[in-house]
C-alpha cells in the first residue's frame, strides 16, 4: 500500500497533546447518524406543538386543534369549567369528571351511614374497598407501603392488630383527621449507661430475648422508678398506653427497634440501648382534615380497619 493511502486512512488529531505522545484523535460522527439525530429534535419540537406539553405562565402549551375532532368539556381541580380542543390531558380530566360522578351517590351514602352500617352493606363494602385502595395508594402508601406493612423504625404496620393509639373505627378516624406525632424523650444523657443496659435487659426479657436476669431486675426497678419513669407512659405492667401512643413492650412486636432484623442477643440488646439512648422523634403522621373530604377519611377510615386487626 502506498505512503499516500495510509496517510488517508490515518486518523486525524484534533491537535491536542498531553505528556509528549497523548493525543486527542478526531473521530467524527457517522452522516446518517448525525441525520437522525436532528430528525429526533426536529419530531420532538413538532411533538411539543401538537400535544400538550411545557408549563406555560399559569398553564401550559395546549397544542394544536386537530381538523374534524369535536372539543371537550371538562371541570378542572379549581372548580371551573374548560372547554377545550381534542387531546389526551382534556380527555383523562373528562374521565376523571365521568368517574367522581359515578362515585358520587356512594360517597353520599358513605356519609349517611354510621362504620356499622357500612361493614354489613356488601354493595357499600365493595365500593369502600375499592375507593379505599386508590385513596390509601395515592395518599398512604408511600410512608405505610402498598399493602399496610409499614416501614419498621419509621411506619407502623396497619395489616397487624397491635394499634399505638386503638384500632377501632373512631380511634382510626381520630387518627386520619388530626394526624399523630409520637415521642419518646432520649435518655441518652439523662441515665447512665449501665442503668440504660439495665433496663434494656429488662425491655428484652419482656419479650423472651436472651437477657442478663441480674440486670433485668435492677432495669426493672429503674423502669418503675422516678428517675427514669418509664411507667408513665409505658404502664407498670409495660403494656403501653393507647391515649398517648405509648407501645406495649410485651407483644414481642417492634416498630422503633429494629430488634428483629439482629440475629443475635446481644445485637437484639443493642438495638433496644439505641432507642433508649436516642428516644424517638420521627413518629409523625400528617392531619388529613384539610387535605381529604369527610367522605374520604371516612372511606380510608374503613379500608385501614378491615386491612389487619381493626378493633
Amino acid at each position: 500500500m502506498s505512503e499516500q493511502n495510509l496517510q488517508s486512512q490515518t486518523v486525524q488529531t484534533t491537535g491536542h497533546a498531553w505528556d509528549g505522545d497523548l493525543q486527542e484523535f478526531n473521530n467524527p460522527l457517522p452522516t446518517w447518524w448525525v441525520y437522525v439525530f436532528y430528525v429526533t429534535i426536529a419530531f420532538a419540537i413538532g411533538y411539543w406543538l401538537v400535544y400538550p406539553s411545557w408549563p406555560f405562565g399559569k398553564g401550559f402549551l395546549p397544542g394544536i386543534p386537530v381538523p374534524g375532532i369535536s372539543k371537550i368539556t371538562y371541570v378542572n381541580s379549581e372548580g371551573e369549567t374548560v372547554e377545550s380542543h381534542w387531546n389526551t390531558r382534556a380527555l383523562l380530566a373528562k374521565k376523571l369528571n365521568e368517574a367522581e360522578e359515578m362515585q358520587k351517590p356512594y360517597f353520599s351514602k358513605v356519609a349517611a351511614s354510621d362504620f356499622g352500617q357500612i361493614a354489613k352493606d356488601p354493595e357499600l363494602s365493595g365500593f369502600v374497598l375499592s375507593a379505599g385502595k386508590a385513596l390509601f395508594t395515592e395518599n398512604c402508601a408511600p410512608c405505610h407501603q402498598q399493602g399496610g406493612q409499614g416501614v419498621l423504625g419509621f411506619f407502623p404496620n396497619l395489616t397487624d392488630d397491635d394499634w399505638l393509639y386503638g384500632g377501632s373505627y373512631d380511634k382510626i378516624h381520630q387518627t386520619l383527621v388530626n394526624g399523630r406525632r409520637g415521642y419518646m424523650p432520649a435518655f441518652g444523657e439523662v441515665l447512665s449507661a449501665g442503668e440504660i443496659d439495665a433496663l434494656a435487659n429488662y425491655v428484652a426479657s419482656l419479650s423472651g430475648i436472651p437477657h442478663d436476669g441480674n440486670k433485668a431486675a435492677s432495669g426493672r426497678a429503674l423502669f418503675t422508678s422516678e428517675a427514669a419513669a418509664c411507667f408513665y407512659c409505658h404502664g407498670e405492667n409495660a403494656k403501653g398506653r393507647q391515649d398517648i401512643g405509648a407501645p406495649n413492650l410485651t407483644d414481642k412486636i417492634w416498630l422503633w427497634a429494629d430488634v428483629p432484623g439482629a440475629d443475635k442477643p446481644e445485637d437484639k440488646l443493642a438495638a433496644i440501648r439505641s432507642t433508649i439512648i436516642a428516644g424517638v422523634n420521627k413518629g409523625v403522621m400528617p392531619a388529613w382534615g384539610g387535605r381529604l373530604s369527610p367522605e374520604q377519611i371516612k372511606v380510608l377510615t374503613v379500608y385501614v380497619h378491615e386491612l389487619g386487626g381493626g378493633k
